[in-house]
């Protein structure tokens, strides 16, 4: 049997390198690649990459999610710190840099569905201990000048200060959603980015793990693109989440 297996279809294979335990998903674009190592499954095996056909998708890393006005997210704020230590290191190899952010406008609340409105207005049941934790729904105004909850262009929904910091508006790519999954269907800001990029590999960085860091990857999955979660740029405030959803997006992706 050959020592180098390969998976998929002509021209979109990945190849993998049983004596060295590597895998290769540079689909032969000749430019030079990168290498990374896993975190999961069989020690010592690496991925290499093709950096014209990769991205980091960073997800939900908003103040709504991490800043201490609106949340207590310690594991959220330790996955910021090393999440910029790899935006460095992605510009420093021309790996673009996607930020998939909530940012709703006035039609996205009128055609929201009940399960998720539900879900962001938990106040609304439940009466919250500290007002900073107040949920009362998609479009709420928040108070204490952070704007309407989760709308595009409010204070809540903007990138968290120090990612905001080294944001690149000029080379950056911008994505609003309006689900947990920023690819609930293919006509999302993020799956035409995407598409029109020619990507087909996604790093995965953000909070909060196990929903919609876990529900673009899946999604992203199905759909076929190349998905690696980088774990500690990951982070939940779901007690047990993290490890469960690291496990189960192994067999995801």
């Amino acid at each position: 049997m050959s020592p180098v297996l390969t998976f998929g279809p002509e021209g979109d294979q990945w190849k993998f390198d049983r004596d060295a335990k590597s895998y290769d998903l540079t689909r032969g674009v000749p430019s030079r690649g990168f290498t990374v190592r896993t975190t999961q499954g069989p020690g010592g095996t690496s991925i290499t990459l093709a950096p014209s056909l990769s991205a980091l998708v960073v997800v939900d890393m908003q103040n709504f999610f991490l800043h201490p006005r609106c949340t207590d997210h310690p594991t959220g704020l330790a996955a910021v710190k090393r999440t910029l230590e790899v935006v460095r290191k992605c510009r420093e190899i021309d790996v673009k840099i996607i930020w998939l952010n909530w940012g709703l406008n006035e039609g996205d609340l009128t055609s929201m569905p009940a399960a998720t409105q539900r879900n962001f207005s938990s106040s609304l049941i439940t009466p919250p201990s500290d007002n900073r934790l107040a949920r009362y729904g998609f479009g709420s105004d928040m108070g204490d000048g952070r704007g309407r909850m989760l709308m595009e262009g409010s204070w809540n929904a903007r990138l968290y200060d120090p990612l905001q910091d080294v944001r690149r508006a000029d080379s950056d790519i911008f994505c609003n959603k309006n689900r947990i999954s920023g690819l609930w269907n293919g006509e999302t800001p993020l799956a035409k980015a995407l598409e029109a990029g020619g990507y087909r590999t996604l790093l995965f960085a953000g909070v909060n793990t196990d929903q919609c860091v876990l529900g673009t990857l899946a999604d992203a999955s199905y759909q076929g693109w190349d998905c690696i979660m980088v774990e500690d740029c990951c982070a939940t405030k779901t007690r047990g989440g993290q490890d469960v959803t690291v496990h189960n997006a192994v067999s995801v992706a």
